[in-house]
């Protein structure tokens, strides 16, 4: 049980899967409490969605900077550096006294939120080659998890009218202890030979490949993040006191399956769970679609949630096996393309919904589910691994 213990590739995993928490902590704090934020200053429908697009935009930015500083310095020293800025820059939200400065620094929480996302993903990939079997979903696990308690957290501290200076300084506080606790069992050095692969490059066509699958996929993922509850509320007329149960029913399926995703991907391969994932949520979505109704359409979220548990895990391992490319670079490119999904999702609803309904609007992100599906059958079928 000792030598257990002691393996340093387990301690490696326990310091990754803990920074993924924290990672999935601290984003789930900020949403969590957006409508907090709206009511603060005010914000109509149409102004939250502009202010939300600060995420993306810092995001994308991010992607040179995040791929060029991981390569060049690796991804031990990125991590541990991002994470605390990412935590510095969820106190910074609660500080912000005006909507102009709140902008600005929900741009930096987009940035480095994207530099934790690639330098984490890039320790993942390194850990799942000396592993030599799929591990990356389970990391995933761990975030969607933390969402999952991050919500319920940002619900309890809403209830309780706890204010967002003393909320967001709890969730700093526990992270940074963790996240320092875990630094000195992370990877150290990259196994993978980035000395003969460049660090500036175009995508090359599996790449942006991958990367527009991600994109896809987690634009339906950030969409189920803000949009269920709402969702749950408006077009199904759910009561008030059940509103939270869509939400809840889409983080448990998906947490829960990526912690079993590693098992299937060794039995079918890649390019099948990616397809079948993407025939999932397609189907769930249509059904909430065209049956609203309060039993089916939580069925129709939790189905969603296992259609979206897999794809970005998936992904990321392959882009982290580049042959062309560092696996920092790779993954900068893919996970940031994804990302973008991720953040511009809620934004474009929200726009869609103001223009037609948001019954029609979810039909959007149907089509992307179905994009995800269509692509998967390109992914190429020696990528099992």
């Amino acid at each position: 049980m000792i030598q257990f213990i002691e393996n340093p590739l387990w301690k490696a995993r326990g310091a990754i899967s803990t920074i993924f928490f924290c990672y999935g902590l601290t984003f789930a704090s900020w949403a969590s409490r957006i409508p907090s934020i709206q009511e603060k200053f005010s914000l109509s429908e149409a102004e939250l969605g502009t202010l939300l697009l600060m995420l993306p935009i810092g995001s994308f930015i991010s992607l040179p900077i995040a791929g060029y500083l991981v390569a060049k310095w690796n991804s031990f020293l990125v991590t541990r550096l991002s994470i605390l800025l990412y935590l510095i820059s969820l106190i910074a939200i609660s500080l912000s006294e005006n909507i102009f400065l709140l902008g600005f620094v929900l741009f930096l929480f987009g940035l480095m939120g994207n530099m934790v996302n690639i330098a984490i993903n890039t320790q993942a990939v390194s850990l799942e080659k000396e592993y030599k079997k799929n591990i990356m979903a389970s990391f995933h696990g761990m975030w969607s998890l933390a969402g999952f308690f991050g919500a319920i957290i940002g619900a309890i501290m809403i209830g309780n009218e706890v204010i967002l200076q003393y909320h967001y300084t709890i969730i700093f506080s526990a992270s940074i202890v963790a996240s320092v606790i875990s630094f000195k069992f992370l990877i150290k050095s990259e196994t993978d030979e980035n000395e003969d692969k460049p660090i500036f490059a175009i995508p090359d066509k599996p790449l942006l490949l991958l990367g527009i699958i991600a994109f896809c996929s987690m634009m339906c993922e950030g969409t189920m993040f803000d949009w269920s509850g709402v969702y749950y509320k408006k077009v199904v007329n759910a009561p008030k006191d059940i509103l939270g149960l869509a939400y809840t029913f889409f983080m448990v399926s998906m947490a829960g399956t990526r912690f079993v995703a590693d098992y299937f991907t060794t039995q079918f391969g890649v390019k099948k769970v990616v397809f079948f994932s993407g025939v999932l949520n397609f189907s769930g979505l249509l059904i909430l679609i065209l049956l609203p109704g309060k039993i089916i359409s939580l069925i129709a979220f939790f189905i969603i949630g296992a259609g979206v548990s897999s794809v970005i895990p998936l992904v990321f391992s392959l882009a982290g096996k580049s042959k062309t490319m560092s696996s920092s670079v790779a993954l900068a490119a893919v996970s940031t393309m994804g990302f973008f999904g991720f953040l511009l999702g809620p934004p474009l609803i929200g726009y869609l919904a103001s223009w037609l309904n948001l019954q029609v609007s979810f039909s959007f992100i149907a089509v992307m589910a179905l994009c995800v599906t269509i692509l998967a059958t390109q992914i190429k079928s020696n990528s099992n691994s």
